[in-house]
């Protein structure tokens, strides 16, 4: 009965970090997967490292409080990893947003289906080419070694340090923001080119409507980069496992 008590007290943390990690996870957390495709994967994952997954609490000496205590600091502690994964992976969707601003193309909104939420086309566009990029090189299996590493620093009823999830979170941030940026400065950088000569064409030709041939001209520009700049996004995959492995707290 105590075995069982045990086996049942290790399931139900490895399930609420696993859980906590998935809901928040980009691609598995998408609303267009079913709900019964996540449940079952999320349980066989969660059977698959309760079996190699050391206890570090006996089960028979936990009290009701402190199982609901160890399960909030595991669902803690999922969250944070997958915030940290989430935030990094919208660096290229960012990095489209961008673009779309300077293509003047800002209030463009289309359903993603996805998530389920209103988005910008380009940076759609951008991010599902990321996230095919993305499995096509087994990504999707860095997600699983995520969380092997996270039961080898915080083990099965560890208390995890807030203010190193924190740190963790708020860096992921700070990179989100540069890896987007760097992403779309080559873009940025054409549009500036264009801001200029295009100033220097209405000092040569006053009479020209400037911003009614401007329009067309960012758009244009906008698109083309943007197919100039795709087959870089493959490059940026690899450069994503390793912000993975630098920032997360493992």
């Amino acid at each position: 009965m105590e075995i069982m008590t045990g086996k049942l007290l290790g399931f139900a943390l490895v399930l609420t970090r696993i859980s906590a990690f998935f809901i928040v996870l980009p691609v598995f957390g998408w609303k267009s997967i079913p709900v019964r495709i996540k449940v079952a994967v999320t349980v066989l994952i969660s059977i698959f490292f309760l079996m190699i997954t050391p206890l570090s609490v006996d089960a028979t000496k936990v009290s009701t409080l402190e199982t609901i205590l160890l399960m909030a600091n595991e669902a803690t502690y999922g969250l944070a990893l997958g915030l940290i994964v989430t935030i990094v992976f919208s660096a290229v969707k960012f990095s489209g947003r961008v673009i779309e601003r300077q293509m003047g193309m800002a209030m463009a909104h289309i359903l993603d289906p996805l998530t389920g939420e209103r988005t910008q086309p380009l940076g759609n566009l951008l991010e599902m080419i990321f996230v095919i990029l993305f499995l096509a090189a087994n990504g999707h299996h860095a997600f699983l070694l995520i969380i092997s590493r996270s039961y080898e620093t915080f083990p099965i009823g560890s208390t995890p340090t807030i203010p190193v999830l924190a740190g963790g979170v708020t860096k992921a941030s700070s990179t989100m923001l540069l890896l987007g940026l760097r992403l779309a400065a080559p873009i940025l950088a054409a549009f500036i080119l264009l801001m200029v000569a295009l100033a220097v064409l209405a000092r040569i030709v006053p009479e020209m409507n400037i911003l009614f041939i401007s329009l067309p001209l960012r758009v244009g520009l906008g698109l083309l980069m943007a197919a100039i700049f795709l087959p870089f996004i493959n490059g940026f995959v690899a450069e994503f496992a390793d912000w993975m492995g630098k920032l997360l707290p493992l």
